[in-house]
């Protein structure tokens, strides 16, 4: 049993125990923020239930922090009653820790600094514009830049679309200006993300669980995403990226830790 109880079977329970912990004097310090499907549920309560009814499961509990908390993680999330594993730490470390859950077989992934899959996503001074999950942006940003998308991403990013407006800031809004800078000066993530918009596109024609509505209101999010990033400057970079296209490989390969390589 750790510190704050016994780690709890339902993910509901568990992220809740998990942020409660994060709530106590001795820890209040620490800046962790949820990432991955349980983020989206948990940023998502009138619209959460799309992921249930399009079969949507979890399978993990992620988070994102900043490298100075790194000591207070392994100490919170070993007194919580996680095994870190000391093979990734020292492998991974200075941006990346992996814990094990010894009850249900179920593993923490913690980021520090950035996440850096297909395509990197920034995260210093961003962490602290929302709570208890990555900011809107972020979130969305965390399946759009998933080169080989699956289903399961396509249908958080329905979901945190359907709920959520685009604009100019991050209170409970997708924020564009995020999105605009990162796709302006870099060609790849433009690529990638705009080719993610028209696969979200496509698939919401073949959920008959989706009302007419939540189509419309998804497909007009869809739309303003895709006008605002079309209408930045882009950078110098970017044009000449641009010129050379798909000929050359334009995202990273995700590397696998412990058989598993994309967030759940």
């Amino acid at each position: 049993m750790g510190k704050y109880g016994d780690i709890q079977k339902d993910f509901y329970a568990e992220r809740t125990r998990i942020l409660n912990a994060l709530q106590e004097k001795e820890n209040a310090h620490i800046i962790m923020r949820l990432v991955g499907a349980l983020a989206f549920r948990t940023h998502c309560p009138q619209f959460g239930y799309i992921q249930d009814r399009l079969g949507r499961q979890f399978t993990d509990i992620d988070f994102a922090s900043y490298r100075r908390f790194f000591k207070d993680i392994v100490r919170l999330l070993t007194e919580l009653g996680y095994r870190e594993d000391k093979t990734v730490t020292q492998l991974f470390g200075e941006h990346r820790l992996l814990f094990h859950d010894p009850a249900y077989g179920r593993h923490i992934d913690v980021f520090f600094d950035q996440m850096k899959f297909c395509h990197t996503i920034p995260l210093v001074g961003r962490l602290e514009a929302d709570s208890p999950t990555l900011p809107l942006a972020e979130l969305f940003l965390e399946k759009m830049q998933i080169v080989k998308i699956n289903e399961k991403d396509i249908i958080d990013t329905i979901m945190l679309l359907r709920e959520h407006p685009v604009g100019h800031s991050d209170q409970e809004t997708i924020n564009l200006d995020v999105i605009g800078k990162l796709t302006s000066n870099d060609w790849g993530w433009w690529r990638t993300l705009i080719q993610n918009l028209d696969t979200v596109d496509h698939f919401l024609g073949r959920y008959n669980q989706l009302t007419d509505e939540d189509r419309q209101v998804v497909r007009e999010r869809l739309h303003q995403i895709r006008e605002h990033i079309d209408q930045q400057p882009k950078s110098m970079r970017w044009k000449m990226r641009a010129a050379i296209g798909d000929k050359v490989k334009w995202y990273e390969d995700v590397e696998e830790l412990s058989g598993r390589g994309t967030l759940s």
